[in-house]
């Protein structure tokens, strides 16, 4: 780590994983647990970067590989990075397009279950759907789901367009694996993603030092392995030892898909590998109790695109639990979303007119939806950090999820 980027920790949970902290990067600091909002193509969707702030996020993350695409990387550096781009003022963060790598490849277009059910497939892949993505232990050629264009990823070239894009923190490239992939992909994939994170710390080394004047970008590595013990433990340790000409990664992702009922188990193997002054970050993961799960393991951040998709079809989050304000119910309730809630929509509008919108296919439905549940999940993870500090979790742990999952909609 440098000047310019470090983790604080701060309180830590009895057991030592769970833990608070700050992150330090050149747009602001992190108070950590913390959710990041997903802006994958420089936007969250629906609402202005403003709101985004205003639902109280402190980062963002934007998609590498969408934004190669369109509007370009070079773009994006030209204007003065992502944040400058989006009129985003605070810290951000790019994923590598390594989840692309299974979204478009044997993942493509299914629905990415947290259980491991049924037989073991490497060819696995969504009735009538062909591969956009094909996988080499150099990199990865994608086919554009824009035009039909090929692409080709390496680690290099995703150092590259992460560079341009200008975030504070990016992530090494990877491949992620579904939970269908058999034992021997895995291992032979872990291989080739920690051949690629060797590159990506060279090739990250070598563009700082060329990109003089930029403010300074952490790379994170990820750590893949699937529900296997031995696999995540040992992949955790070797990017934990990982050095490369004086450089080694600055944090860590957590990436791959994971057994929803082993979630928080899967995170203790990997937070008790890797060393305690660096940020972990679980990619993808916003539901009430994997937070709760993967916190008391030591996941530091998350991002989640589910909060804003889910809302713009009208589903929900409150502290009661989750509901659908199209349905019936909700058309003479002229009541917030949620009676507990700060939000501007909550503060403004009454369910009877979300569902209105909802029914009118308005596109105010969408924005006013998703202010309510980014600034929802965001809350809930501010809320278990300042638990973690009072020293509370626990009791607070057992209220909200004992409130959440027995609310009846």
């Amino acid at each position: 780590m440098t000047a310019d980027f470090s983790f604080t920790p701060g309180t830590f949970l009895p057991g030592g994983l769970g833990r608070s902290g700050v992150i330090h990067t050149p747009h602001g600091d992190i108070a950590t647990p913390a959710f990041v909002a997903v802006g994958t193509k420089a936007t969250v969707k629906a609402v202005l970067p403003e709101s985004v702030a205003g639902v109280g996020a402190q980062a963002v993350l934007a998609n590498a590989y969408h934004l190669f695409l369109q509007p370009g990387s070079d773009i994006v550096d030209a204007a003065g990075g992502l944040g400058a781009f989006m009129n985003w003022p605070g810290p951000t963060f790019t994923d590598s397009g390594g989840f692309q790598v299974m979204s478009l490849g044997v993942g493509f277009k299914k629905v990415l279950a947290m259980d491991a059910t049924g037989l073991a497939d490497d060819d696995e892949i969504a009735a009538g759907k062909s591969r956009l993505a094909h996988v080499d232990d150099d990199g990865v050629t994608f086919t554009s789901h824009l035009n039909g264009d090929r692409h080709r990823f390496t680690p290099e070239v995703s150092m590259r367009i992460q560079h341009e894009l200008g975030a504070d923190i990016m992530f090494a490239f990877d491949e992620c694996t579904t939970l269908l992939n058999t034992r021997g992909y895995q291992e032979r994939s872990l291989a080739r993603t920690h051949a690629w994170a060797v590159r990506c710390l060279a090739e990250h080394g070598r563009l700082t030092e060329q990109r003089v004047g930029k403010p300074y970008q952490a790379l994170f590595g990820v750590v893949q392995g699937a529900q296997y013990e031995d696999l995540r433990r040992a992949a955790s340790r070797d990017l934990a030892s990982l050095e490369v000409d004086g450089r080694r990664f600055d944090g860590y992702g957590i990436g791959g898909a994971l057994e929803k009922e082993n979630l928080g188990t899967i995170v203790g193997w990997v937070s008790e590998e890797l060393p305690v002054d660096r940020p972990r970050h679980l990619l993808g993961i916003s539901e009430p109790d994997d937070f709760f799960a993967a916190i008391e393991a030591g996941a530091d951040t998350f991002d989640c695109v589910m909060p804003s998709r889910v809302a713009r079809n009208a589903a929900i989050y409150t502290v009661d639990g989750r509901f659908n304000v199209n349905t019936a119910a909700s058309r003479r309730a002229f009541v917030p979303l949620d009676a507990d809630c700060d939000c501007y929509t909550c503060a403004h509008y009454t369910r009877a007119y979300l569902h209105h919108l909802f029914k009118a296919k308005e596109m105010l439905a969408a924005t006013l939806a998703t202010i309510h549940n980014e600034r929802f999940t965001v809350r809930l993870v501010d809320d278990i950090r300042a638990s973690i500090d009072a020293g509370e979790f626990a009791v607070f742990k057992e209220e909200f999820l004992g409130r959440f999952y027995s609310g009846r909609r």
